[in-house]
């Protein structure tokens, strides 16, 4: 338990807190981009895969909790029932980061898969029970499709998922460690796991 506490304390050091409401307000503005241009991806997570990397799991899953909450309440309360799907994201990039899987492109594109695996199970029964299916993404035509084949509800969100959850998951790993990349390495030292990385 003080093993626990203690990863928790060290996520959370005062240039996460700064850097918390910057990678929220990226978040949303690319969510609301991918919304209106309908775009089979969501993007809303990229800001949280960057922030996980370098501050860890709990910072990056209360980043994107916060996310949603924060979109949810001020722009589309649709938005706000995501927020267990926005948590999984920010902890298991840090989790993976943490294993040392963000330091080369074929290992975020691993990590991103991951990050699908988990996502697809936390947001196919919000779908589904809340929404019916379809939703306002971009990613909906696909599910209508499906369900015009004669696929039960389930099925086809799930199937969607699988889809298009890793294209999605894997583009926003990318975007985030190409940011990384560019980023000098005295800028992420302030960071408290910039190890993840920094070689």
């Amino acid at each position: 338990m003080n093993k626990l506490i203690e990863s928790i304390k060290k996520d959370f050091t005062t240039s996460t807190l700064v850097l918390i409401p910057v990678v929220i307000a990226i978040n949303i503005v690319l969510g609301e981009i991918a919304l209106l241009l309908k775009l089979p991806v969501y993007l809303d997570g990229t800001g949280t895969i960057f922030l996980a990397v370098i501050c860890g799991p709990w910072a990056g899953a209360l980043t994107g909790i916060l996310t949603n909450i924060i979109w949810g309440l001020a722009i589309d309360p649709n938005a706000f029932p995501w927020f267990p799907v926005a948590a999984f994201i920010g902890l298991v990039a840090g989790i993976m980061a943490n294993k040392g899987l963000f330091k080369k492109w074929w290992q975020v594109v691993i990590t991103g898969f991951v990050i699908a695996i988990f996502t697809t199970i936390v947001s196919t029964p919000i779908a589904v029970y809340l929404y019916g299916g379809i939703t306002a993404s971009g990613t909906s035509f696909i599910t209508a499709m499906l369900l015009q084949s004669g696929q039960d509800l389930v099925t086809a969100v799930l199937s969607t998922n699988f889809l298009t959850d890793p294209l999605d998951k894997i583009t926003s790993a990318l975007m985030a460690f190409a940011v990384l990349k560019a980023l000098s390495a005295r800028y992420l030292s302030r960071f408290p796991h910039a190890e993840n990385v920094v070689d």
